[in-house]
C-alpha cells in the first residue's frame, strides 16, 4: 500500500491502523494502552518496501509506540509520524484530525500584493503569566487586525526538546508543541484568526531535525558512521549548523515524509501558507552553493504538490541569497512564491543604525529598495526586524540606534523611518512582534513582550497602522504602493534625501511619491521630481505633531507640480517620510 495510504496512526471505524516504515527491522510490533504494551500482542506485517502494517481496537487518545527487533535487540521508538506526543520523549497518542470541528473555516489569504505579515512566537507573544500559548495569542487577535496586518506567521511550533524554544529544532514533525496548547490549540487560533480574516503561515524546519529527542534517530537500528540511519544522510552531507542531522532528500521515503508534513500543516490545520527555514543548508552543505541538487529537487516536489492541491497558498523561503531561481516556477526553479530579502533588510538596517549621516548610502538604500526577483516585486519578503535580525548578536532597532533612550524621540524616529521604507517599497512587507511599539532589547524565548510600551508611544503605533493603510490602499488613494513599478525620481546624497515613485497602472489615486529623509536635520524647500504636473496630496507625514509634540519641526503639506518636467519643493522633518497620492 506505501506511504499513500496513509503513514503512522490511521483511525478508522472501529479501531486504529498503523503502518510504519522500517526497512532495516526483522520485526516490528505496536504496543499500547489498547494491548496492555505487550510486544507479542500486535505483531506487524510487511507490506513490502520496508513497510509494516497493523490493524488494532486501538481508541483516539490512547498512547503508543513502536517496537523494533534488528540485529537480535528491540528497543522502542516514538512514531515519527504521531500527531501527538505526551512530550518530546514521551510517548505517541492516537489522534484524529477528521473529529475536529471546522464549521465553515475557509483560507484566508488576500492577494499576494496586499499582504502584510506579522512575524510571532507563540511562547513570548503574549506572556504576561508566565508562558504563551495559542490561546494566549489569540486573545491579541482583535489587536492584530486593528493594526491592519491580515497575515500571522508563527515560528515553528512543531514538538520540540524541553518546554521553551525558537522552535528551530524540531524532534517530532507532525506534533504540534504540548506546551503551547498541541494540535487543537493550534487549530483553535487558526479558526479565531480566520474568523477575523487573518491568514496563518507556519515555519517549518526541513534542513535538519532535532538535533535532540528524535524519534527518527537510527530508527531501525541501522546507521553507517556513527550517524542517523534511514531519515539522515550517513556520510559528510549530514552536518549543519544545528546538528548532524540533515534529511537524506535522496530517499523517496523521507521525501515523501517532508512532503506528507507540509500537505498536513495546510490540509489538517487549514494554515494559509509555509515559510521553509533556511533554505540554503537544503540545497548545499555548507549554506553556499547548490551541492545537495536532491535537496533543490525535494523542495520543488514539495512546493509543485502544495502548488497543486492548494493553489490559494503561499510558499515562502528563508533563503537570503538574492537567487531569482528560489522563487521561480521555471524548470529549474524551486517554486516558492516569495523568498526573504537580505538585499533589503542588511541595507536598511545598515542605513538606520550609521554612527553619522555621512556614513548612509542612498546607492545603496536605491538599490534595497528597487530590487526585484524575476521582475516580479512580490516575489520577496522585506522587513528591518526579524527573529534572526534582533537576536545572536544583533538588537531591535531602538537599541541599535539610541540604547540609553529606547523609546525616545530618536528611537522613534528611526524605528518609524525603517517602518515607512518597508511598507512603502516593493515587496511583501513583513514586521516581527513588538516592533510596532518599540520592543527594545533582543529577542528570547522566555522574555515576553512589554505591552505596556503601547502606552508609552501610541503615537508610534498610529504611524504604523497609517502606514499599513496605505499600503493595503484602505482609503483607495494609494494603489501605487500595491504595484509593480517602482522608479527613483530624486536623490541628494548631500541633503541625504531620496524619493521614488510607485505606481500600478498610474494617474490618479494610484501614483505615489515616497520621499525619506535619512538626515538628523529638517529640510525645507526640498525639490523633488514628480511623476506628473498637477495635485499631490500629501497623505502621510511621520514627523506629523499628532504622532507626538516632540514632532513637526518643519510645516510639511500638500503639494502642486509644475513644469516639464513637473516638479515641486517639499518641507520634510529630521528621520522621517513623506508619501503623497497624486490626485490629478
Amino acid at each position: 500500500m506505501g506511504q499513500q495510504a496513509g503513514m503512522g496512526a490511521i483511525p478508522f471505524e472501529g479501531g486504529v491502523a498503523f503502518r510504519v516504515w522500517a526497512p532495516h527491522a526483522e520485526r516490528v510490533a505496536v504496543v499500547g494502552d489498547f494491548n496492555g504494551w505487550d510486544g507479542g500482542a500486535t505483531v506487524m506485517e510487511p507490506e513490502g518496501n520496508g513497510y509494516w502494517y497493523a490493524e488494532t481496537k486501538a481508541e483516539v487518545g490512547q498512547e503508543y509506540k513502536y517496537e523494533l527487533t534488528a540485529g537480535g535487540q528491540s528497543f522502542q521508538r516514538i512514531d515519527p509520524y504521531a500527531r501527538k506526543v505526551t512530550n518530546s520523549v514521551g510517548n505517541g497518542i492516537v489522534y484524529d484530525h477528521g473529529t475536529y470541528d471546522w464549521g465553515s473555516d475557509a483560507p484566508k489569504l488576500d492577494s499576494i500584493d496586499d499582504l502584510v505579515i506579522y512575524e510571532l512566537h507563540v511562547g513570548s507573544f503574549n506572556a504576561e503569566q508566565g508562558r504563551g500559548s495559542f490561546e494566549s495569542v489569540g486573545e491579541r487577535l482583535d489587536y492584530l487586525k486593528s493594526l491592519g496586518v491580515n497575515v500571522i506567521e508563527l515560528m515553528p511550533v512543531m514538538e520540540w526538546a524541553g518546554d521553551d524554544s525558537w522552535g528551530y529544532n524540531p524532534a517530532h514533525l507532525f506534533a504540534v508543541e504540548s506546551v503551547l496548547g498541541g494540535p487543537d490549540g493550534l487549530k483553535n487560533l487558526v479558526k479565531a484568526a480566520h474568523e477575523r480574516d487573518l491568514a496563518v503561515i507556519v515555519d517549518v524546519v526541513y534542513n535538519h531535525f532535532g538535533p535532540s529527542d528524535l524519534p527518527t534517530w537510527q530508527f531501525d537500528g541501522w546507521s553507517e558512521n556513527g550517524k542517523g540511519g534511514i531519515y539522515f544522510y550517513n556520510d559528510e552531507r549530514s552536518s549543519t549548523p544545528w546538528g548532524d542531522t540533515r534529511p537524506d532528500y535522496g530517499r523517496p521515503e523521507v521525501r515523501a515524509f517532508i512532503r506528507d508534513n507540509a500537505l498536513m500543516w495546510l490540509r489538517d490545520f487549514h494554515a494559509d501558507g509555509l515559510r521553509f527555514d533556511m533554505t540554503p543548508y537544503i540545497r548545499s552543505k555548507d549554506g553556499s552553493g547548490m551541492d545537495i541538487p536532491e535537496g533543490w529537487a525535494m523542495m520543488r516536489e514539495v512546493n509543485s504538490a502544495v502548488r497543486q492541491e492548494f493553489p490559494d497558498r503561499i510558499l515562502i523561503a528563508e533563503d537570503m541569497q538574492q537567487n531569482p531561481a528560489v522563487s521561480s516556477t521555471d524548470e529549474a526553479g524551486a517554486a516558492f512564491h516569495a523568498q526573504w530579502d537580505g538585499a533589503f533588510v542588511h541595507p536598511v538596517r545598515e542605513a538606520l543604525k550609521a554612527s553619522t549621516d555621512e556614513h548612509r548610502s542612498l546607492e545603496a538604500l536605491a538599490g534595497a529598495i528597487l530590487q526585484k526577483y524575476n521582475d516580479d516585486a512580490f516575489q520577496r519578503v522585506i522587513y528591518t526586524e526579524s527573529h534572526d535580525e534582533v537576536a545572536n548578536g544583533k538588537a531591535r532597532v531602538p537599541l541599535e540606534v539610541a540604547p540609553d533612550d529606547t523609546s525616545g524621540e530618536l528611537a522613534q524616529k528611526m524605528a518609524t523611518l525603517g517602518a515607512a521604507t518597508m511598507l512603502t517599497s516593493p515587496g511583501i512587507p513583513m514586521l516581527f512582534m513588538g516592533q510596532e511599539f518599540l520592543q527594545d532589547g533582543w529577542f528570547q524565548d522566555t522574555v515576553p513582550l512589554d505591552w505596556s510600551l503601547t502606552e508609552q508611544v501610541p503615537g508610534v503605533v498610529d504611524i504604523w497602522r497609517d502606514l499599513i493603510a496605505l499600503r493595503r490602499n484602505a482609503t483607495g488613494r494609494s494603489a501605487g504602493l500595491r504595484g509593480q513599478h517602482t522608479e527613483i525620481v530624486s536623490a541628494d546624497d548631500d541633503a541625504n534625501v531620496i524619493a521614488y515613485h510607485r505606481w500600478a497602472q498610474g494617474g490618479p489615486n494610484d501614483s505615489v511619491v515616497v520621499v525619506l529623509n535619512f538626515s538628523g536635520e529638517a529640510r525645507s524647500d526640498v525639490p523633488v521630481s514628480f511623476p506628473g504636473a498637477g495635485g499631490w496630496e500629501l497623505l502621510l507625514n511621520t514627523d506629523g505633531t499628532s504622532y507626538s509634540d516632540e514632532f513637526g519641526s518643519v510645516a510639511a503639506g500638500s503639494v502642486t507640480a509644475e513644469g516639464e518636467p513637473a516638479a515641486a519643493t517639499v518641507n520634510i522633518g529630521p528621520y522621517s517620510a513623506l508619501v503623497f497620492g497624486y490626485t490629478g
